[in-house]
């Protein structure tokens, strides 16, 4: 959908003999740079509540990371931030995290997917 919506943009620019500028953000380590304290911040404003914000809690808190290189293993680190990538969760609790970038401004639009960010400016 994200690919979708950028062609349109793109498209509808051109039909008006206009220019797109866009930047094309990929963010860094950003599923593991999340803070777990302003995420539940926002799930919270989003309206989840209750048992529902304990469970969240509960998933992001105690976790702890090994690396296992051919049969030798490191020792645990905990993880203080960020959510697991690859897991079902974890796009989806990256995006309501960042999902109110878009409110920063009303000249550009922006189309976030995951940890992709396009930034168009119509010309």
């Amino acid at each position: 959908m994200a690919v979708i919506e950028m062609v349109d943009r793109i498209s509808q620019a051109m039909d008006s003999n206009f220019y797109s500028a866009g930047v094309f953000i990929d963010l860094s380590k950003a599923f593991n740079t999340l803070d777990h304290k302003i995420l539940l911040q926002k799930l919270e404003y989003d309206g989840v509540r209750g048992i529902a914000l304990q469970c969240f809690a509960s998933y992001l808190e105690n976790r702890q990371q090994y690396v296992d290189f051919c049969g030798v293993q490191s020792r645990y680190l905990r993880i203080n931030t960020g959510v697991p990538q690859g897991s079902i969760l974890g796009s989806l609790l990256f995006l309501l995290y960042i999902n109110d970038i878009t409110n920063a401004t009303n000249k550009l639009h922006l189309i976030l997917l995951a940890d992709d960010t396009n930034i168009f400016f119509p010309t």
